[in-house]
């Protein structure tokens, strides 16, 4: 999309930062352009940049605090979000949105369907489901993209919190019974500029899809080849759901269907094993120590992170 000009809001998240690397010409905004806690003038915004279409990449995550701030999730995930699908939908622009498995219950072990009715147990998924409502009842061309646990070198994610303390401890815990799709950063910016692009060029394609990594794994078996992958000698101990506790619920089926992406625009799911090599090689040895720090609950850590 370089001969476009793409909108990204949500400059400093994960996705935001590798969807800047990819899109260099991008005009990537940040809570200091765009504060969604703050109703931002949206419609003012997209006239001053004018551009072809616009990928919604800025939440709020704080998966546990938001159990107690369920008004500024609500005002992040939902009503802004809703203001920016109106806005953009009033100027035909195509919006991509960032969205996630939360807003499912997490039962059963069937992958979660698009069309499969949503029914969030936590205030973050029900925050997050509140703008996926508005962006789909503004009527634009749009996109909702449904993920899963991102990871990449920057930011608050599991596989920094992981590295840090497997340089730390000889045993971390971990949950074992919660299964889903650990998705790059890197892959998923590509697939919203890939649909963004889709979407320019056939409004059709508009709806709601799931794109997650492959193949589905444990939090528990996700860290030891973390930890292997990084030649740490760390033991995970296996943990359940109830026993760690976190404040929030956590869904324990976040598996996603990913089919309904692929045939509408060839993209098949990523190798998250083949992003986690190039998220260490990214980090090195220094980086692979540095504290991570965070804001919602790691699974089985006790640790604070943003996914």
């Amino acid at each position: 999309m370089s001969e476009r000009l793409l909108l990204v809001f949500g400059r400093t998240g994960q996705v935001g930062r590798e969807l800047a690397r990819l899109a260099p010409d991008a005009v990537c905004l940040g809570r200091a352009e765009a504060d969604f806690a703050a109703a931002p003038d949206f419609g003012a915004i997209l006239d001053r940049h004018r551009p072809r279409a616009v990928i919604n990449a800025a939440a709020y995550t704080a998966v546990d605090r938001a159990e107690e701030e369920e008004s500024l999730a609500m005002r992040v995930n939902g009503e802004a979000v809703v203001r920016l699908a109106e806005a953009a939908a009033a100027r035909g622009l195509p919006l991509v949105h960032v969205s996630t498995d939360y807003v499912f219950d997490g039962s059963g072990s069937r992958p979660w369907r698009p069309e499969d009715p949503p029914a969030p147990r936590s205030a973050y998924g029900r925050s997050k489901l509140a703008g996926e409502e508005g962006v789909r009842a503004a009527a634009g061309p749009h996109t909702v993209v449904r993920t899963s646990w991102v990871f990449s070198a920057h930011g608050r994610n599991f596989v920094r919190t992981m590295l840090r303390l497997g340089a730390e401890r000889p045993v971390v815990q971990v949950v074992a019974d919660q299964v889903g799709g650990p998705t790059p950063a890197a892959a998923l910016a590509g697939a919203l500029v890939c649909i963004a692009d889709a979407l320019i060029r056939d409004p059709g394609c508009s709806g709601t899809y799931h794109y997650a990594g492959a193949p589905d794994v444990s939090w528990a078996a996700f860290a030891r080849r973390i930890f292997q992958v990084a030649g740490l000698e760390t033991r995970v101990e296996e943990v359940s759901t109830e026993a760690f506790g976190a404040p929030a619920p956590r869904p324990k089926n976040s598996r996603l269907d990913c089919t309904a992406t692929e045939a509408a625009f060839g993209l098949a799911r990523p190798d998250w094993e083949e992003g986690l090599r190039m998220v260490l090689e990214e980090l090195g040895a220094a980086n692979m120590l540095r504290s991570s720090g965070g804001a919602g609950t790691v699974p089985g850590t006790g640790e604070r992170s943003a996914i």
